[in-house]
C-alpha cells in the first residue's frame, strides 16, 4: 500500500527516476523530487494528485503543523472542481488518523482560509485548489496558524515524514482519533471580513463581476450587492468542470465585452481560488495588477498609510509600473516570482502592500495572503472616493509593451537556458540589441513543466519575433 503511494509522490514531476519504496531503501536512492512546488503540492486529480496522496499529506502536515498540540483543530476547504470532493475525503481522512481535528468550510476562497486560521483559532488550514489551472488539476496548500503559507523548510519537513513512511507519527484508537465537523458560518464570516475591510459604501457604482464559476461566486456577488453595488454577474454558475473555461482573470475577453454592454463603471475577473483579481475599465480596457497596484499604492500614499512609502513586486513587473511608482514618489522593492516572496520581503521590512502583475495582491494590514475580493473592494472604494472613472485612475501608469511566450520542456530541463551557450549567447544578443530600453526575463515555472520567456521593448512586433526565436532555440535543444 504505502509503496504505491509514495511511488506516485517521487515520479509526480520526476520521469527520470523509479523509486521501489521500502523505507529501508530510501537510503539508496540518490535524487528525490521537491513534492512542494510555489503554491503547495498540484497535479493532474487521481492521476499526479491522488487520493493517496492527499492522505498522506493530510497524514503528515496534521503532524508536522501540530506537534505537541492537544488535540490540533485544521481548517479544510476547496473550490468548485469536481475532483475537490474526492481529495477533501481523502485528505480529511489523513487529519483524523493522527487525532487531529477537521473543521470543513466547504466552498471558500482561498483567503478566507488565511483569515478564518486565525479567526478560529485553529492550527492550520488546508485549500483545496489548482487555482487557476484547468479542472483536471488540483491542488493542496498549507497555511499555518497564523495563516501564512508554508516556509519551505516546514513544506521540506511535511515530505520527509511521508519518505519516512511515517517513522514516528502516531496512530491513535478509540476516543483519541480524530473527529470532524462542517463549519456553516464559515462564507458569511469570510463575506464580513471582506466588507469590513473599506470604509465606504458602493452605492452608485455599477460593477460586473466575473467568477470564474470557481470559488468566488457566492462572496464576490453577495459583498458587492451587500455594499450597495448595481452588480452584473457572469461566470457564477459552477458544475464541477467549468471552473477556469473560457473564463475569469486568465480569460478577460468576456468580461471586458460585458463591462461595455451594461454600461459598467468598473469590472472585476477572479480565477478559481479567488487570491487573484484583475479588472476591466468603463471602456473594456483590461486593467492588470500593475495597474491596480499603482492605484492603490497611490492612494495609500495620499491617506499616508503607505509604510515607509514602499510598494512590493516582483521581477516581473512591468518596467511602466517602475516609471510610474517613481513619478508618485513611491519607492519600489522587488522580488522573484511567487507571493510568497512578495509576502516574505514585506514581513522582513513591516511593508503593507505587495503583489503580481497576475492580480495576487497582498494588503497586509487585512490578510496575510492574496486575496481576490478584499483587492475589487479596495480598488471600488477608491474609484468610489475618487469622483473619476476607472480610465482616469489607471492612467497613473503606461505600459510598455510586453509579450510571454512559453516553451514546453520537462521538469529536469527547465535550467537549460542556464546552462546551454547557445542559448546564453542568443540572451545577451538579444539583451545587448534592446539597449537598456527594455528586458529579457526567463524564469521556470513552479506549477507546470514550462519556461517563460518574457520580453519587454518599445516596439511590439521586434519584442514578439526575439522571444518567439528563443522560445524556438530551447525548444531544439530539447
Amino acid at each position: 500500500m504505502i509503496k504505491v503511494r509514495l511511488y506516485a509522490i517521487v515520479k509526480n514531476g520526476n520521469k527520470g527516476y523509479t523509486i521501489r519504496v521500502k523505507s529501508k531503501w530510501i537510503s539508496e536512492v540518490l535524487y528525490m523530487s521537491r513534492m512542494f512546488g510555489t503554491d503547495g503540492v498540484r497535479g493532474i486529480a487521481n492521476t499526479e494528485l491522488t487520493a493517496d496522496l492527499a492522505y498522506a499529506l493530510g497524514r503528515a502536515g496534521a503532524f508536522v503543523l501540530t506537534e505537541g498540540t492537544h488535540k490540533p483543530k485544521i481548517l479544510v476547504a476547496k473550490d468548485t472542481r469536481i475532483s475537490g470532493d474526492m481529495l477533501e475525503a481523502a485528505l480529511v481522512a489523513g487529519i483524523l488518523s493522527v487525532g487531529a481535528e477537521a473543521v470543513i468550510l466547504g466552498v471558500v476562497p482561498t483567503p478566507a482560509v488565511a483569515h478564518l486560521t486565525r479567526e478560529y483559532n485553529a492550527d492550520a488550514g488546508v485549500m483545496i485548489s489548482a487555482s487557476h489551472n484547468p479542472v483536471e488539476y488540483n491542488g493542496i496548500k498549507f497555511f499555518d496558524g497564523r495563516g501564512y503559507k508554508l516556509s519551505d523548510e516546514l513544506e521540506d519537513q511535511i515530505q520527509a515524514v511521508i519518505e519516512s513512511n511515517f517513522e514516528g507519527v502516531p496512530s491513535p484508537v478509540g476516543g483519541d482519533v480524530g473527529r470532524s465537523y462542517t463549519e456553516e458560518t464559515a462564507l458569511r464570516e469570510y463575506i464580513d471580513y471582506a466588507m469590513g475591510t473599506i470604509k465606504t459604501d458602493l452605492k452608485g457604482l455599477r460593477v460586473a463581476l466575473d467568477c470564474a464559476n470557481g470559488a468566488a461566486y457566492k462572496a464576490a456577488v453577495k459583498a458587492f450587492r451587500a455594499l450597495g453595488a448595481r452588480v452584473y454577474v457572469i461566470n457564477d454558475n459552477p458544475d464541477g468542470n467549468n471552473i477556469n473555461e473560457n473564463c475569469g482573470s486568465t480569460h478577460m475577453e468576456e468580461l471586458m465585452d460585458y463591462v461595455v454592454r451594461k454600461n459598467c463603471d468598473i469590472g472585476f475577473a477572479f480565477d478559481g481560488d479567488a487570491d487573484r483579481c484583475l479588472a476591466v475599465d468603463e471602456k473594456g480596457n483590461m486593467i492588470n495588477g500593475d495597474f491596480l497596484l499603482t492605484i492603490c499604492a497611490k492612494a495609500l500614499k495620499e491617506a499616508g498609510k503607505l509604510n515607509d512609502d514602499t510598494l512590493v513586486v516582483t521581477v516581473m513587473s512591468n518596467l511602466g509600473l517602475d516609471i510610474a511608482t517613481k513619478r508618485e514618489g513611491i519607492n519600489l522593492v522587488k522580488t522573484k516570482v511567487g507571493d510568497r516572496y512578495v509576502l516574505e520581503e514585506m514581513l522582513n521590512e513591516n511593508y503593507i502592500l505587495g503583489g503580481e502583475q497576475s492580480g495576487h495582491i497582498i494588503f497586509l494590514d487585512h490578510n496575510t495572503t492574496g486575496d481576490g475580493l478584499v483587492t475589487a473592494l479596495q480598488v471600488a472604494a477608491i474609484l468610489k472616493e475618487s469622483g473619476k472613472t476607472f480610465s482616469e485612475l489607471a492612467g497613473v501608469m503606461k505600459e510598455l509593451p510586453q509579450v510571454l511566450v512559453n516553451a514546453k520542456v520537462p521538469n529536469e530541463k527547465k535550467n537549460i537556458y542556464l546552462e546551454d551557450a547557445e542559448i546564453i549567447e542568443a540572451i545577451n544578443a538579444v539583451e545587448a540589441k534592446l539597449n537598456g530600453v527594455g528586458r529579457v526575463l526567463i524564469r521556470p515555472s513552479g506549477t507546470e513543466p514550462l519556461v517563460r520567456v518574457m520580453l519587454e521593448g518599445e516596439n511590439q512586433e521586434e519584442i514578439n519575433e526575439m522571444a518567439n526565436s528563443l522560445v524556438d532555440l530551447i525548444l531544439s535543444k530539447i
